[in-house]
């Protein structure tokens, strides 16, 4: 029987570089002849798919707009969560697979909860319910000034993007909050530095997971 897989998430704010590293990371896996996956939330089935497609272009059915407040954007994270762990993520480690996840239950915590204010206790609670309890085994946090985030994005935003930085900054202290209770699972990088320096240290990070 397989070694049960290992789950590693990368998180940080929007434009902090960490779908880049997530996808550094796993390409070099691949080359290793390592059994990894990439997904990212929301996504990853159907229905996460279709969530996204709400919650970061305001978007139904064919394309009209619609609005939602902080409650109903938390529970549309959530819902496509639990669905992602379900169908795809703990079939995948049960096979022995180590999978990459472009953010995962620490978003919604700094994002819902520092970001838009919901409570975090409750946040916590139900990102326990919708998961059943399941957590990454390592965290690898990109850190990153959000002034030089947005600088990246150069336009374009997403609703999240277009909160701005002050937003953006809360949702920093927010991740750096975490990472202060929880040393062992999340290890921050300095996301200022060069994508090679970046990606040497997230290799560095993971490797003893």
């Amino acid at each position: 029987m397989a070694e049960y897989g290992r789950l590693i998430t990368f998180e940080g704010i929007d434009g902090s570089g960490k779908s880049t590293q997530a996808g550094i990371f796993y390409g070099m896996l691949k080359e290793e002849g390592v059994s990894c996956a990439l997904l990212r939330e929301p996504g990853g089935t159907a229905f996460g798919e279709a969530v996204r497609e709400i919650l970061l272009k305001g978007k139904g059915v064919g394309g009209q707009v619609v609005d939602f407040g902080r409650q109903a954007e938390a529970l549309l994270f959530l819902s496509a969560r639990a669905e992602l762990v379900r169908q795809v993520i703990k079939p995948l480690l049960g096979r022995g697979c180590i999978v990459l996840l472009d953010r995962f239950i620490d978003s919604t915590v700094a994002y819902q909860g520092h970001g838009r204010g919901l409570d975090i206790t409750e946040l916590k609670r139900l990102n326990d319910w919708a998961t059943e309890g399941f957590r990454p085994d390592l965290t690898l946090l990109i850190d990153l000034d959000p002034q030089k985030a947005l600088a990246r994005l150069a336009g374009g935003f997403d609703r999240m993007e277009e909160e701005g930085a002050p937003f953006m900054q809360r949702v920093r202290e927010g991740y750096l909050e975490l990472a202060r209770r929880e040393p062992e699972r999340i290890r921050v990088i300095d996301g200022a530095a060069s994508i090679e320096e970046i990606a040497a240290r997230v290799r560095e990070a993971a490797q003893p997971r």
